[in-house]
């Protein structure tokens, strides 16, 4: 098996680490791995693609690229020009240094590259390891949350089990356009409580806020800021599932269609044809 592996937290980032061991456990002894991940951060891009510039690419060694553009374009020119005529049997995108949960997952990185390698054709998976920093929120205390416990290796949760889910995804049928993004909990690996399949789940407000701070010159700017918030959203979803302990696995797809919407709107808006029907 031959794996791609990318990432939104750039080519030095201690999750790299972790996936690539992670493919090389799944690719086997006569397998290859091909690191292509980006020079530097690029945590939040989405999807973007480096359209209207070039990309640098230096070779770090053998099959090991750093790119200076997105993890689109990492997989992008793994398939296209490092891979060329010898494509990637999965693309790893991650292990993301943070969750990529409910609503972040349209502006990950780490899902981007995931969802480039759905549209080239190749089976791929986002990894991400929740990372929690934060105490418990005042809500968090009077709901009676416990406290997460000490963890020495914060990547403890997907290194150990990262292998095994990526294994188990890859017994399973894959449409056309579909790729997962698996989340590991914020727990040490023998407190994992296994795996789940779950939707995107919804936080009860919006993920992202801004906090405004004044330069030492006086001039205003801004942080954005993520509201971790993942037991607000709906039990049973990606967001409340991993935050309680789950290894959480979400099938998505490479396609924005809301299905049912265009079936109520078909009728209603469209403007008859040129046979008056």
């Amino acid at each position: 098996m031959r794996i791609l592996v990318t990432n939104d937290d750039g080519v030095a980032a201690p999750g790299l680490e972790v996936a690539e061991a992670i493919a090389r456990d799944v690719a086997g002894p006569g397998g290859e791995v091909w690191i292509v991940a980006p020079a530097f951060e690029q945590s939040g891009v989405g999807h973007a693609l480096t359209y209207n510039g070039p990309i640098q690419a230096e070779q770090l060694g053998e099959r090991r690229f750093a790119v200076s553009g997105t993890p689109a374009d990492c997989v992008i020119l793994g398939c296209s020009a490092f891979m060329a005529g010898t494509p990637p049997d999965l693309v790893l995108s991650g292990v993301n240094r943070g969750h990529n949960l409910a609503e972040d997952a349209v502006v990950s990185g780490t899902l981007g590259g995931a969802l480039e390698g759905a549209l080239q054709g190749v089976r791929a998976i986002a990894l991400s390891q929740y990372y929690r920093t934060l105490p418990l929120s005042p809500e968090e205390v009077a709901a009676g949350v416990p406290a997460p416990a000490p963890i020495e290796d914060r990547f403890h949760a997907s290194r150990a089990h990262g292998a095994e889910t990526v294994a188990a995804l890859l017994q399973l049928d894959w449409s056309k356009d579909l790729f997962f993004n698996v989340n590991f909990p914020a727990t040490n690996a023998e407190t994992v409580k296994g795996r789940r399949t779950a939707p995107q789940g919804r936080r009860a407000s919006p993920p992202f806020g801004s906090e405004e701070r004044v330069s030492p010159s006086g001039r205003r700017y801004f942080w954005l800021r993520h509201r971790v918030d993942n037991r607000s959203a709906a039990p049973e979803t990606d967001a409340a599932l991993c935050a309680d302990g789950w290894i959480t696995i979400a099938p998505m797809i490479a396609d924005y269609t809301d299905q049912a919407a265009l079936d109520r709107l078909r009728g209603q808006i469209d403007t008859p044809g040129a046979d008056g029907a």
